[in-house]
């Protein structure tokens, strides 16, 4: 039994803490509401103020950064917390292990590999391409320990209001009613499943063979939004869902009122061409494979 802290209460953290305290371990959960799972210990802690960090990480195995600013905040919201979970991995010596992301790749053609280049040129995504590249330098120094597994557009049970696969897909899918996309319904996507996120981060945390590099969570074949509704709508026994995409104009029209609608022209790109995750790296390394997407989505429905 080891000590664990997951820093973030939100839909990854969540599943992390879970899956830490049915292996038997010790989990504290840090957030900034002081929320968790029944049987962790549950700290209200700012995550950017490094001494607190490293009090409450004292003797820990395991680090965690689950924490997920919203997204128009990035460039003001991260570096403090970047900074402060390196403080608190090299004054601890626990294993970092980051939760990531693909958005510095930026386009790409092809499928992802973790060998791509983090060459976007947007803001935000040079915030986490330097969280990553700080990190890993300090790893090379000796200072830490440290590894960063990157996933997919995710869904599942406990997902946020803000995962295309939920609240924004199911309610009109289930009531038989026309499903209204902001991205074409016909374009390959890879969609990690939130329990294999917070499966590779436990693998990667305890493994040393996944530190100072970054790992892809194990994510199934591309779905198509159509072909996510037609076999949703298959499991319930359902004739396959009407969809309709918004035109990009009334899409941008409201990104004037609203920051995180206004955000979605960022990551466009991610959506309008095929958007392929490789995982085999991982799969291969660790011998994990991704929850099947029948039983995957299953779960997503009765969730």
């Amino acid at each position: 039994m080891g000590k664990h802290i997951v820093v973030g209460s939100g839909q990854v953290g969540t599943h992390l803490a879970t899956k830490l305290l049915a292996r038997g371990h010790d989990v504290t959960v840090v957030s900034r509401s002081g929320r968790g799972p029944d049987g962790t210990l549950k700290v209200a802690a700012d995550v950017a103020d490094q001494a607190r960090l490293i009090e409450v990480s004292k003797g820990a195995d395991v680090l965690y950064n689950c924490v997920n600013p919203q997204y128009h905040r990035w460039l003001t919201d991260w570096p403090p917390m970047a900074a402060s979970f390196l403080a608190a991995a090299e004054a601890t010596g626990a294993v970092l292990a980051i939760l990531g992301n693909l958005y510095p790749y930026g386009p790409v053609t092809g499928p992802m590999t973790e060998d791509l280049p983090l060459a976007s040129t947007n803001p935000k995504a040079r915030v986490r391409a330097k969280m990553w590249d700080d990190a890993l330098a300090a790893h090379r120094a000796g200072r830490i320990r440290v590894t960063e597994v990157r996933g997919s557009d995710y869904f599942g049970p406990g997902a946020t209001d803000q995962s295309h696969l939920g609240e924004r897909f199911l309610p009109a899918l289930r009531a038989g009613r026309t499903i209204s996309l902001v991205w074409p319904a016909d374009i390959p996507h890879s969609w990690t499943y939130l329990p294999d996120v917070a499966e590779a981060l436990i693998v990667a945390g305890g493994d040393e063979r996944a530190w100072g590099r970054p790992w892809h969570v194990p994510t199934d074949a591309p779905m198509t939004f159509r072909q996510v509704g037609e076999r949703m709508a298959a499991l319930l026994g359902l004739p396959a869902p009407r969809m309709r995409t918004l035109p990009w104009p009334l899409v941008r029209g409201l990104g004037l009122v609203s920051p995180m609608i206004g955000e979605l022209r960022h990551v466009r790109y991610q959506f309008v061409a095929p958007y392929v995750l490789d995982s085999s790296a991982f799969q291969r390394t660790f011998g994990v494979a991704p929850t099947p997407m029948d039983a995957a989505l299953k779960a997503t429905l009765g969730a």
